[in-house]
């Protein structure tokens, strides 16, 4: 069933906070899934600078938050796992594209349940018989399912690998198909295998076509601008790139 613009705008709604609350005076950052930790920590440290800011965060594939603040969700700020994201958000004229900026960069990487009997070291060993199933984000509506999708190609290896595949909703779903050994090996950012250290295990760095940037805009329907800007210049300042390389993630 498609969602309608009134259960968009709802989900966009009902965020994560302690309160479960969302005031019009908050500031609402849309971000991707692979930027929850480091965007939390980066929040905390915000709000410690500005007493009178209080940032809502809402963390999903970067395509269903884009579809989101299309249907209207009343949304600040917003911050893509791709280039691609923000092309389209650029497209549809739903961000202010003189704000935009590359904030960090991440690595794809091929991940195994961390006590799991693999013989999984790069991703040519998924098209062994033995490999029954792989999860990846779908390439269709999430960054690291575009870049996974484009790195096996490059190594003709889609076909054999796709055919295998578990789709995820997001980068932190296919994660968790790892960590639960309901797959045998998965695709995620490097920053998402770090967080689940313990359960799973990076067994390859998968080069990509293209380098893995997070870009960063304000939403041109913001009814607080001010604030807004001033939240996407703490992301990009030495204080909230120092927070963000902490959670593994690069400087563009």
């Amino acid at each position: 069933m498609t969602p309608t613009p009134s259960l968009l705008r709802l989900c966009a709604l009902m965020l994560c906070t302690a309160s479960g609350v969302v005031s019009a005076t908050d500031l609402v950052v849309s971000a991707a899934a692979s930027l929850t930790d480091g965007f939390r920590a980066v929040g905390v440290a915000y709000e410690k600078a500005h007493p009178s800011s209080h940032v809502v965060f809402n963390f999903a594939a970067s395509d269903v938050l884009l579809r989101q603040i299309e249907q209207g969700a009343p949304v600040d700020v917003f911050a893509s796992a791709d280039e691609a994201a923000m092309d389209k958000a650029v497209a549809v004229q739903v961000v202010d594209v003189a704000s935009r900026r590359d904030f960090a960069t991440n690595a794809l990487v091929l991940i195994v349940p961390h006590d799991g009997k693999t013989t999984i070291t790069v991703p040519a060993d998924l098209a062994a018989p033995g490999v029954k199933r792989v999860a990846y984000g779908d390439p269709a509506s999430v960054p690291v399912g575009r870049y996974t999708k484009a790195a096996l190609e490059s190594e003709k290896l889609w076909g054999a690998v796709s055919a295998k595949g578990v789709l995820a909703q997001n980068v932190r779903q296919s994660l968790d198909y790892v960590a639960r050994g309901e797959v045998d090996a998965g695709f995620v950012f490097a920053t998402d295998a770090v967080v689940a250290k313990d359960t799973v295990r990076v067994v390859a760095t998968v080069p990509t076509p293209t380098p893995i940037r997070y870009p960063i805009a304000l939403v041109k329907d913001t009814k607080q601008p001010a604030d807004a800007m001033a939240f996407r210049d703490f992301v990009l300042s030495p204080a909230g790139r120092s927070i963000l390389a902490r959670y593994g993630f690069g400087s563009p």
